[in-house]
């Protein structure tokens, strides 16, 4: 038996298939990239939504200690503090905002004595809820007052404005209600 010998290589062979990985590389690594920056932008968006609700939730906790009537309700700092994490100085409100691009006329607070931006909230003179027949008894228990701290209009940005260069994408508004004391 004639044994073959094969002097030729494949065409096909290890030389031909060089730059094969090179491209196919090329080409997963765009969707790739765009997942993580899209990943990254979405736990960007969170955080920045996080912050907010943190924000307001330490100004409403900080507004509760005070009654509404009083002559020094601080409604200034609760703003301040909500937008900065700080409280106003000497200066104002003058710190960086705790996310980008929220102001203090993003601020809207509401209690028994102001109510005019938040329609619809009832925010003293609460009915009490009677146990026995599961349902509102209708009459007061004394006055429970309530605030709320709401911050609206606020646009998120993303890092990369080519995604939505024109308009941001709107949050929807944040608020925390706490009982206020007497």
């Amino acid at each position: 038996m004639k044994k073959l010998t094969h002097s030729r290589r494949r065409a096909g062979g290890p030389r031909g298939m060089r730059g094969t990985a090179a491209v196919e590389f090329a080409i997963l690594l765009i969707p790739l990239v765009t997942m993580v920056l899209g990943v990254a932008e979405f736990g960007r968006a969170i955080y920045q939504y996080e912050a907010l609700t943190k924000a307001t939730r330490d100004a409403t906790r900080y507004l509760s200690e005070f009654s509404p009537s009083d002559v020094a309700y601080p409604v200034a700092d609760a703003q301040c503090l909500a937008v900065t994490g700080q409280l106003t100085s000497s200066q104002g409100c003058s710190g960086k905002p705790l996310v980008p691009g929220l102001t203090s006329s993003m601020v809207v607070i509401c209690d028994r004595v102001a109510s005019s931006g938040c329609p619809g909230v009832s925010f003293g003179n609460i009915a009490t809820y009677d146990a026995n027949n599961g349902a509102s008894s209708g009459s007061p228990a004394g006055t429970v007052n309530l605030v709320e701290v709401k911050i609206t209009g606020f646009t998120y940005v993303p890092l990369g404005s080519f995604i939505l260069s024109t308009t941001g994408l709107p949050f929807n508004n944040i608020a925390t209600v706490m009982r206020q004391v007497l």
